[in-house]
C-alpha cells in the first residue's frame, strides 16, 4: 500500500448519518455551539487539511445541509443502514472518481474541537509505521471513525459489509492500523457531544479557550 498522500490527495467526509438518540433526535451536527452549528465548526477545522475536498455523509433530504455546509451530501450506497462504515464506503466511493485523490479522512460531525494537524499526523503514523489505515487516539481511548483510509479499500470494505459485518474496529482489525495520539488537555480534541450535557460542557469549554 502507497504512504499516504497529502494536500489535493485527500478528500474528507464528515459522518453525520447517527440517530443522535441522546440528543433527543434529529441531525445532531445542526445543533448549535456558541451561535454556530457543530457542522460548521467541524468544517471549519478539517477543510484546510483536505484541499481535495469536503464531502458530508448523510442519508435523507440533503437540502437540510445547504445553509451550513456548500459541499456534496452523500447517502449510504448500501441498504439497512449499516451504520458509520457504510459511510465510509459512500466517501470512498466518491474519493475515486476525483482526479489525484488517494485517501480518505474521516471525522464525526459532532467533534468541534477537531485538531488542525489531525491529516497531517495520521499521514505521517501511517506511513512511519507502514500501515493502511492510520487512526486517532486520545488519553486512553481510540476513534475509529477519526481515521484516513486508502481508497484502494473500497471494494473489500463493500465486501465486509455484504457480509452483515458492521464493526468498524473489526474492519480497522482487518487491515491493520498505525495510531497517532493527542493530549486531552487543555480540551480532548476529539470530544464528542452525544448528550445535552456535552453540549453544555462544550460551551464552558469555549469560554475558557483562548
Amino acid at each position: 500500500m502507497s504512504p499516504p498522500v497529502l494536500g489535493a490527495g485527500t478528500l474528507g467526509l464528515i459522518l453525520a448519518g447517527g440517530l443522535s438518540r441522546r440528543m433527543g433526535g434529529g441531525d445532531k451536527p445542526l445543533l448549535r455551539l456558541a451561535g454556530r452549528t457543530l457542522l460548521e465548526r467541524v468544517a471549519e477545522r478539517l477543510q484546510p487539511q483536505c484541499p481535495g475536498g469536503l464531502a458530508l455523509s448523510a442519508n435523507g433530504e440533503p437540502s437540510r445541509f445547504r445553509d451550513v455546509f456548500p459541499g456534496e451530501v452523500l447517502p449510504d450506497s448500501v441498504p439497512g443502514h449499516p451504520g458509520p462504515l457504510a459511510g465510509i464506503l459512500a466517501g470512498m466511493e466518491a474519493a475515486a472518481v476525483l482526479p489525484g485523490v488517494t485517501h480518505l479522512a474521516s471525522v464525526p460531525g459532532d467533534a468541534p474541537f477537531l485538531p488542525h494537524d489531525f491529516v497531517a499526523r495520521l499521514a505521517a503514523a501511517a506511513a512511519a509505521e507502514g500501515k493502511p489505515i492510520a487512526l486517532a487516539a486520545s488519553g486512553e481511548r481510540r476513534h475509529f471513525t477519526s481515521a484516513l483510509w486508502p481508497v484502494a479499500l473500497r471494494d473489500d470494505l463493500r465486501d465486509w459489509i455484504a457480509r452483515g459485518e458492521r464493526r468498524v474496529g473489526g474492519f480497522i482489525e482487518r487491515h491493520g492500523a498505525a495510531v497517532a495520539a493527542w493530549p486531552v488537555e487543555p480540551v480532548d480534541p476529539f470530544l464528542n457531544l452525544n448528550a445535552p450535557e456535552d453540549l453544555a460542557a462544550a460551551e464552558a469549554v469555549l469560554a475558557r479557550l483562548p
